[in-house]
């Protein structure tokens, strides 16, 4: 049978629904993702885009069709949008978050989710007593390899879990924070982790910082799940995203392995004692799969029919506060050099 043809986006069809109304705060690299999908999208309008830079943020409006905000009240007061969507620089998500929770704005927000835990429960609390629809972005749970490794997991051809293996890493993305590599780079590992593995219970920490002193650039922490398996994780600023193999994510257990590599690239799947292993690459047509920006379209299509069911997001901003816990135990192991617990 000849394989389907996927595009690199979805065909387009006019939407049985009336689109849902979206506006992006942030004009930086990551915000043009959140501007393209929800342009792009049938069953949505781009009714805004809100930056701090009047030029920029004018720019990229124009070239999405839409209109350009610098004020974010003037923007909800004239736009009443349906739903917002937040990109802004990692180190920044606080207030502007905050705010859109006290307008009763519904969200999908960029991880990290912030950098600070009460912070972390003010948000939360704040969504929760609106009841608010509060989605975080964590998109390499929709990456096609990682997909198909946790229905291998959930189908119990791995068997019982043993061990997990998280690699991943590049060039610095330095910001105010010591600890920027951990909170908003290894963020994906740690909720990638859980994902697959389930809980992690402790952790144990060694770092790494002489390339940029103060700055945490690299890190290996040794993991415990709450089910008995164990697991490493080693997030790196002192590498390149243009070497082979950046990403490498394995999971052990009594009966096979999986293996992902560069998060959209392949799985590898093996049976303990069998040399013959199963592979999955994108095929010739299958632009889609192979793309890493292509995660985000599919988290966003998870995340869009949930609310408009009036479901809980899919990835709920819970998870960033999750993923935030850990690695806050991560920084108290590497500074006080003992195994700390993560419940």
């Amino acid at each position: 049978m000849a394989p389907e043809f996927r595009p690199p986006v979805p065909l387009r069809r006019p939407s049985a629904e009336t689109p849902v109304k979206v506006a992006v705060v942030g004009a930086g690299g990551w915000g043009e993702q959140h501007a393209r999908v929800f342009a792009d999208r049938p069953d949505t309008t781009l009714c805004a885009l809100v930056g701090r830079d009047p030029g920029r943020t004018a720019a990229r409006a124009e070239s999405y069709l839409t209109r350009a905000y610098t004020d974010l009240d003037r923007m909800l007061d004239t736009e009443q949008p349906d739903l917002v969507t937040v990109s802004l620089p990692n180190e920044e998500h606080f207030g502007t978050t905050l705010h859109l929770i006290e307008r009763g704005v519904p969200l999908m927000v960029e991880k990290p989710l912030v950098f600070d835990l009460q912070e972390a429960d003010t948000l939360l609390a704040e969504a929760a007593r609106r009841e608010l629809f509060f989605a975080i972005d964590l998109n390499h749970r929709y990456a096609e390899p990682v997909q198909r490794l946790h229905r291998a997991i959930e189908a119990g051809e791995l068997g019982e879990l043993v061990f997990a293996t998280w690699r991943f890493g590049g060039e610095a993305n330095l910001g105010t924070s010591r600890h920027a590599n951990l909170i908003e780079t290894q963020v994906h590992g740690l909720d990638m982790l859980e994902h697959l593995c389930g809980p992690i219970a402790s952790v144990m920490a060694q770092t790494f910082e002489r390339t940029h002193p103060g700055v945490v650039t690299t890190l290996a922490v040794a993991l415990e799940f709450a089910n008995g398996a164990v697991g490493t994780l080693l997030g790196t600023y002192d590498s390149s995203y243009a070497y082979p193999g950046t990403h490498h994510l394995e999971v052990n257990g009594t009966l096979g392995r999986g293996v992902v590599l560069d998060t959209v690239r392949s799985l590898e799947l093996s049976v303990a004692g069998d040399d013959t292993t199963r592979l999955w690459r994108a095929g010739y047509f299958d632009d889609e799969a192979r793309s890493f920006h292509a995660t985000l379209d599919r988290y966003v299509d998870a995340m869009l029919h949930a609310f408009r069911a009036g479901d809980e997001p899919p990835v709920p901003a819970t998870a960033g506060r999750r993923a935030l816990a850990v690695a806050h135990a991560i920084i108290r192991s590497a500074e006080e050099g003992v195994r700390v617990r993560t419940d």
